[in-house]
């Protein structure tokens, strides 16, 4: 039988019913202050858009939310959903899971890739036409 996840010591069902002061409470320092000064305005529109979204979901629709407030911590009432983060160039489907409480969503789309050189061109240095092979 798989273990079920717990967030310092609550289950997912016991977080859901915790008041939002006490789910506060639990969060690690820097988590704690940015809840604590308030959500701001593109926050509290994202976190609408997910209550609705969870409303509909309950009633069988598929929903997708896009956003690009990556500073945003992740709750519980989130688990289940999947929410699109803007990566600076793309939105990157970030589908929620209940390991993911209390990260920002920002850490789950990462914004620089890996850098892969090319071959060199035309009218390049001794030096620079070495390129080792893969």
């Amino acid at each position: 039988m798989p273990r079920e996840f717990t967030y310092r010591g609550y289950v997912l069902s016991q977080l859901l019913e915790m008041p939002m002061d006490g789910f506060i409470q639990l969060l690690p320092s820097r988590q704690r202050r940015s809840l604590l000064r308030g959500l701001t305005s593109e926050q509290r529109k994202l976190l609408e858009k997910i209550r609705a979204a969870k409303k509909l979901q309950s009633s069988g629709k598929k929903v997708t939310i896009r956003t690009h407030c990556r500073d945003m911590i992740i709750l519980p009432e989130m688990v289940g959903l999947t929410i699109h983060v803007y990566n600076g160039k793309e939105f990157i489907p970030v589908n929620i899971t209940v390991e993911m409480i209390g990260h920002y969503l920002g850490e789950f789309a990462i914004t620089t890739k890996r850098v892969v050189h090319g071959t060199p061109g035309l009218k390049a240095t001794r030096s620079s036409m070495y390129v080792p092979l893969k």
